[in-house]
C-alpha cells in the first residue's frame, strides 16, 4: 500500500502483548534527525505492547548500509527474540543510493531467513528530507512504529509456530 494513503503509526488491530518478547534496535547515526525519530516511534510501539524498558537493547551504527551487520550481531551475541533496523537513505545526485538501499535490503532479507529470527525493516528509502521527516513522526505517522509493530507480530507468529509444533512432536511421540 502506497505511504501516501495511509498513517505508518496506524495500526490495523491491536498488537499482541509484548511482556514476555525482547528486542534488539540498530539504528543508523546518519541522517539521526530522521533515525532518531524512528527510534521514538519504534520504542513508543513496543512499550505500548507491554515491553518492559529492559527488554529493549539499542545499539547504534554508523549508516544505514552497516545495519545488516549490527543485527547479526543482535542475532549472534544477544536472545533478543527480533531485531528492528532503523535507518535512512535519501537520493543524491549519484548511484550511491541504489547499491546502499540494494544491499541493505537483500543483506536483512538473508540474515532473516538465515537466522530464523524476525529481522523488521525501519530503512527509509526517500527522494528527499522532506519525504523522509514525514514519515519520522511528521504528517504521514512513523515508520518506526510501523517496524516494531512488525517485529511484535512477526515474534508472536513464531512462537505460535513452534508451540503448535511442539504440541505436534508430543503427540506424535506418545503413540
Amino acid at each position: 500500500m502506497a505511504t501516501k494513503n495511509r498513517n505508518l503509526s496506524a495500526l490495523s488491530a491491536p498488537l499482541p502483548s509484548a511482556e514476555d518478547m525482547k528486542f534488539g534496535i540498530v539504528v543508523a547515526q546518519w541522517n539521526s534527525q530522521v533515525t532518531e525519530a524512528l527510534l521514538t516511534g519504534a520504542v513508543r510501539t513496543l512499550r505500548q505492547a507491554g515491553c518492559a524498558d529492559h527488554n529493549i537493547v539499542i545499539k547504534y551504527v554508523p549508516g544505514t548500509f552497516e545495519l545488516t551487520l549490527g543485527a547479526q550481531f543482535f542475532a549472534e551475541y544477544t536472545d533478543v527474540d527480533a531485531v528492528i533496523v532503523l535507518g535512512c537513505v535519501i537520493q543524491g545526485d549519484t548511484r550511491h543510493f541504489d547499491f546502499v538501499c540494494q544491499g541493505v535490503t537483500q543483506g536483512v532479507t538473508q540474515l532473516m531467513v538465515n537466522w530464523n529470527m524476525p529481522i523488521a525493516f525501519g530503512v527509509l528509502t526517500t527522494n528527499d528530507m522532506q519525504q523522509a521527516l514525514d514519515r519520522a513522526g511528521g504528517k504521514l505517522g512513523n515508520k518506526g512504529d510501523e517496524a516494531a509493530a512488525a517485529a511484535i507480530e512477526m515474534v508472536k507468529l513464531q512462537n505460535d509456530m513452534e508451540d503448535a509444533s511442539s504440541k505436534e512432536n508430543d503427540r506424535t511421540n506418545v503413540n
